[in-house]
């Protein structure tokens, strides 16, 4: 018998919960069962999640950099591609914010059921309070100040000080780059095998999403049994999928407007690659398909491709980043957490860099929320109202972030006259020869 696949495990996992726990509530010891024997394994799940994100974070920053060779290439079409990476980034984490504070799909939650939220996990919430009032009182440039560790040992104990470990990351990694390659290449097959060895671990971590999910959703259940938390859920997920839209729509005009070639071109050039994006939910795995549509049927040269998409993979995650953002604003609304512009600017600023140390896996993008939740002073223990639905959101992400990848690479092989033309039989004949 084929297994199911994981999002459809976890679909499974998430209406076994929610219907496990209505029984449970025709009980009068089913509400303290599940809070005793069913919901530490949801906490048990988010604690991993968590454990793995310094080490995430150092592993796939370092390789990424480190993998640049040289500084020289940073130069005239790494600029270009880093770049633009960015900027796109920041401009799908605005998306992002727009789309979710126009909606407010987490206000719709009525204040009966905030307040049992805030009740469950207030604690938590009133202790990222106070740290957020610290860092008012602080001066302006406190923010930059606290971006340099002074330690990185310590810095690497608190997930909140993750724009930390991210700056040593990328200290890390240029010094990799500028020393003899000789020396540089044990340190460099550490951090390789090591990349590899958690992104073993979140396939992992990944097998027991399906119960994890079924503890979290009963637990939820339970402590706030009203249907609107379900019905918010249902605009989390529409505010997701919308700005996801524009922003593959932002991407055609960019290469509209910069390369001349029409969207028709574009989504036909990549859209097999986007499929494969959808099914995997890996960057990573899509990569050799992403490269061959590119070269080949977008009519960018080797040299920008084999340079753009591999770090692409690694640091571009636009749609990651918007969905973090738009996850970030919704849990803040249904704790009843009022987020200042200040706050906001800040999720752009944590969520475009948290975006370069994404595992190009499933599931990697949890795990990065989990930054920019502390980094924001929103509860983490949040992530238990958006999990369930997180690997179907996943797969349209992933579509995103490997679009961008793709129309990047068009951008920066314009810029540097590496952009020839296809012809448009060409990609005509590979829609309809099977």
């Amino acid at each position: 018998m084929k297994k199911l696949a994981l999002h459809w495990q976890i679909l499974l996992g998430m209406a076994l919960g929610v219907v496990f726990a209505l029984i449970m509530t025709n009980f009068s010891w089913g509400a303290d069962f599940i809070e005793d024997w069913i919901k530490p394994f949801g906490t048990i799940f988010i604690n991993a999640l968590k454990l793995i994100a310094v080490p995430l974070i150092l592993a796939s920053l370092i390789k990424g950099v480190s993998d640049l060779k040289d500084i020289s290439q940073l130069s005239k079409m790494g600029f270009r591609t880093i770049g633009t990476y960015i900027l796109t980034t920041i401009i799908a984490v605005s998306i992002g914010l727009v789309v979710v504070n126009l909606i407010k799909p987490g206000s719709t939650i009525t204040e009966e059921t905030r307040a049992e939220l805030v009740e469950s996990y207030g604690g938590d919430a009133e202790l990222k309070r106070q740290d957020a009032e610290k860092q008012k009182e602080a001066g302006p440039l406190q923010a930059l100040v606290d971006i340099v560790p002074s330690n990185i040992v310590g810095a690497a104990g608190s997930n909140a000080n993750m724009l930390q470990v991210i700056f040593f990351a990328i200290f890390f990694g240029i010094g990799l780059i500028l020393i003899p390659e000789e020396q540089a290449e044990p340190v460099k097959k550490f951090f390789d095998g090591f990349n590899e060895v958690i992104l073993k671990m979140i396939d992992i971590i990944m097998l027991t999403a399906p119960f994890g999910v079924f503890a979290l959703l009963a637990a939820l259940v339970v402590e706030a049994p009203s249907a609107d938390l379900f019905a918010a859920l249902g605009m989390y997920a529409l505010c997701v999928i919308g700005g996801l839209l524009l922003m593959i729509g932002v991407y055609t005009l960019l290469v509209w407007v910069f390369t001349k070639k029409t969207p028709s071109f574009f989504i036909n050039g990549i859209s097999p690659a986007q499929l494969l994006a959808f099914s995997t939910s890996s960057s990573a795995a899509t990569l050799p398909v992403t490269m061959e549509r590119v070269e080949e049927h977008l009519g960018v040269e080797k040299e920008v491709s084999s340079f753009v998409l591999p770090i692409g993979a690694t640091i571009n995650m636009d749609g990651t980043s918007l969905y973090q953002a738009v996850a970030a604003v919704f849990i803040a609304q249904a704790f009843g957490m009022d987020l200042d512009f200040g706050t906001q600017l800040g999720i752009i600023a944590t969520a475009t860099l948290a975006s370069i140390g994404s595992a190009a896996v499933p599931g990697a993008g949890m795990v990065m929320l989990v930054i920019v939740l502390a980094q924001a002073g929103i509860p983490e223990a949040g992530l238990a109202l958006i999990f369930a639905i997180d690997r179907p959101l996943d797969m349209c992400r992933t579509t995103v972030n490997v679009t961008g990848d793709a129309s990047v690479s068009m951008l920066v092989a314009k810029s540097v006259g590496k952009l020839r033309e296809v012809p448009l039989v060409k990609n005509w004949n590979d829609n309809y020869k099977k």
